[in-house]
Parts: structure tokens; sequence; C-alpha cells
């Protein structure tokens, strides 16, 4: 390693220790110990990789020595043996290293909020996020988060128009966050009497979740309309004016929130989803810029970028951004196989920016 990156690994060791020995202090109280403790826990595990690293290099180089000067042949060939070995580990272990260092997403540990929309396709269309949604909801199932109906906007026929979910748990925005985008569907539909393949798609965005703090927003922004909520094929669903409409008149952002019976939980809800699409507009625009500097991207985020396709005759789910396809479709529509798509985008998203770093 560069004598650079050797030096910003004993600071980041140098600034473990004093963090270990300000918490063994116990000194500290309320918001003061829990950001410090966070911050040593973050660095705990590079320390590790590090520590890691440094024994295996003392290791390689006792093992040098005694291949070199030993005289028992016995010995000498031991060593050699280990040493090759130990050698051939050692760039995984930098690689480890390295990765570690990359900056986090800031946003990465929150919450997200996730929306799905039919898009061109009719009904099938509407069939089909219904079918995503499912999907996102029996992932979020099996990695043990929580996962919210925010809001849903039914067809009447088995699809949705559009839903959203407040999914809660550890890292759920780092691994949902490159599902935003066009998901393309092909497959016959139970109507079609001549087994005539159909193409439809829905729109899936991911925001992080935003708190109060994040988004400042000023009341005289704000149009507020409320209205009698509605099911599908505009059948009443209560008899009181609870849906809200919230519209943010600098940006002329829309939400709407009709799920509840309350209209102050609606309320509620829809000035969730709206903070945290204004703080993800805010995050697009910081993304677009440094993405100008990269030298290759997984995806940019933008909703109307072409992601995957779900074909359905073929039994194939096809990312487009790293090329991966997977003749799984029902684990992953299951929530069963999409690790494995999520996994494959992560690392490509790492060795991306690790190669930005060190080129």
């Amino acid at each position: 390693m560069e004598a650079s990156l050797e030096a910003n690994l004993e600071q980041l060791v140098r600034r473990h220790a004093e963090l270990r020995d300000a918490l063994a202090g116990a000194r500290l109280r309320g918001s003061d110990f829990a950001k410090l403790s966070k911050e040593y826990s973050d660095l705990s595990s590079i320390v590790n990789g590090i520590d890691a690293l440094r024994r295996a290099r003392d290791e390689a180089s006792s093992l040098a020595d005694l291949a070199q000067s030993s005289e028992d042949a016995e010995l000498k060939s031991l060593a050699e043996e280990e040493l090759h070995a130990l050698r051939e580990r050692l760039p995984a272990l930098e690689q480890q290293v390295k990765l570690a260092l990359l900056p986090r997403d800031a946003d990465d540990e929150r919450n997200a909020i996730l929306e799905v929309r039919a898009g061109t396709g009719g009904e099938e269309a509407a069939l089909f996020a219904a079918a995503l949604f499912r999907m996102y909801q029996r992932y979020a199932a099996s990695r043990g988060w929580g996962f919210e109906v925010l809001d849903l906007s039914e067809t009447g026929l088995g699809g949705l128009k559009e839903a959203s979910a407040l999914i809660s748990g550890r890292d759920v925005f780092a691994r949902l966050k490159f599902e935003s985008g066009v998901h393309r569907v092909q497959r016959v539909p139970e109507t079609e009497a001549s087994g005539r393949i159909h193409t439809s798609a829905a729109t899936v965005a991911v925001l992080p979740e935003a708190e109060e703090v994040d988004v400042r927003i000023d009341d005289k922004e704000l149009r507020i309309d409320v209205f009698r909520a509605s099911g599908p094929g505009g059948q009443s669903v209560n008899t009181t004016d609870s849906a809200v409409r919230i519209t943010h008149l600098p940006t002329g952002v829309v939400v709407i929130q009709q799920d509840e019976k309350s209209q102050h939980k609606n309320k509620a809800r829809a000035l969730k989803v709206l903070r945290s699409r204004l703080y993800e507009m805010e995050r697009q625009a910081r993304d677009s810029a440094r993405a100008a500097q990269r030298k290759s991207q997984v995806g940019s985020g933008d909703r109307s970028e072409r992601i995957r396709t779900y074909n359905f005759p073929q039994g194939r789910v096809t990312d487009h951004r790293i090329n991966l396809t997977l003749y799984k479709i029902d684990k992953v529509m299951s929530g069963e196989a999409l690790d494995e798509i999520i996994d494959a985008i992560l690392a490509e998203d790492q060795a991306a920016r690790l190669a930005t770093v060190e080129g």
C-alpha cells in the first residue's frame, strides 16, 4: 500500500484508541456518549481489518526470513509453503481494508419510504405493480424489517395504481436505494386469449426517510386540500373528508394520503412523505454533481431509468445496469432471491467507487 494510505490507517488506529480511552473514562453523558460510541463502533470493524492485515504482513515477513535462513530442508519447505498461501491471502485483506475506508453514504442507515406506481400497460401494469409491492413486503419480512403501508390506490381487479410504505430496520436504505427506476415485465396476461406476450412497466422510488430536522417546511409553502377518500372505481370508503392532498408550492410536489380514516393521521403521513421527497430531491442534486466526476456508476437513481426486466415466459430476471440474469423469477418475486441481485449491485458499486479512489 502507498505511504499516504498507510498514514491514513495509522491515524484511524490512533483515533480508535483515543475513543476507547474516552469511553472507558465514563465521564461522558447523553448525546456526547452516544456520538462517540457510534464512532467507536464504526471504527472497530475497520481497525480489526487493519490489525488482521498487519498480523498477516508480520507473519509473511517472518516466514520469508525463515525460508531464506533455515538450513533445515523440511522446515524451509514448510515455511515457503505457508508463505505462498499467506501471500495469496494478502491482496484480499488489503482489498477489505480499502473497501472499509470508502466513505459511507450518510443516508445508508436510514429507514426508507418505498413508492411503487403502475406505468405503461394498463391493468397488466397495475397487476405487476402489486406484485412488486408484495415482493418488497416479503423481502422486508425475510430481513426482519418493519413494513408499514402508508397508502394504497387499488384498481379493484387486484392491481395497484400506486402504493407506498415505510420500511424500517437496519441498513434499509443502504440495501434498497438502487431499486429506484423503471421495472419492466414481459408476460402473457391471463385475459389474453391468443397467448401473446405483453410488455408493461412499473416505477419504483426508494427515498431515505427524512426527519423534521433534515427538511424545514414553512406552512406558507403548503396548500392543503381535504376530500372524501374513495376506493377502486370511485367507490366511497368513508363518509368524511379525511383524505389529504398537500401541494408544496415552491416545487410543485403533490402528496395524497387517504388510507387512514383520520384526517390528522393522513396529514402527518403526507408530511412525512413530502419531507422525504424534498430530501431526496436535494440528495439527487448533490449526487448528480458528484457523479459527473465518477468514472463509472451502477445507476443514476433516476426514476425514468429502466433498470430491470422480469420475463415470465423465460423465467428470468435481468438487471441491465450490471448485466446480471437469474433464471429464478419465482424466487425473486417471493423476495427469496432478491438478495442475490442486491448483493451484486452493491459489489459493483463498491468496485466503481474503489476504482475512482485508486485512480
